[in-house]
């Protein structure tokens, strides 16, 4: 996992690095289930290479659904692997299930 994409311990960090960052913010919430695990592992070296691709332009935060259960409510998250982009700490866009580079590369292009 590269060092530009945040592991928030908690949902009061969650919230923190939302506040903080000056640029839109990519949350991907990630699951530890069985099910869950392949698809999440796969997508944090999608997401930390758009995290160093897209440097200065977004802030990645790799949530954990237990750890960060208010966030993963408020944002309306059901499933892992899961997108959410936030402006002002607004939801923009939602994606669900796991996306190549270039689906991510679209997905933040079309809102940001």
């Amino acid at each position: 996992m590269t060092k530009r994409v945040h592991q928030p311990r908690e949902d009061a960090e969650f919230d923190f690095i939302l506040r903080m960052s000056k640029v839109p913010v990519l949350a991907y919430f990630t699951g530890t289930w069985p099910k869950a695990i392949e698809p999440c592992r796969a997508m944090d070296l999608v997401v930390g290479g758009i995290a160093d691709e897209y440097t200065g332009r977004l802030t990645a935060v790799r949530t954990d659904i237990t750890r960060c259960p208010v966030a993963t409510e408020r944002y309306g998250i059901t499933g892992a692997p899961s997108f959410v982009l936030l402006k002002e700490g607004e939801a923009v866009a939602h994606g669900t299930g796991p996306m190549t580079t270039a689906e991510v590369r679209d997905f933040l292009d079309g809102h940001l």
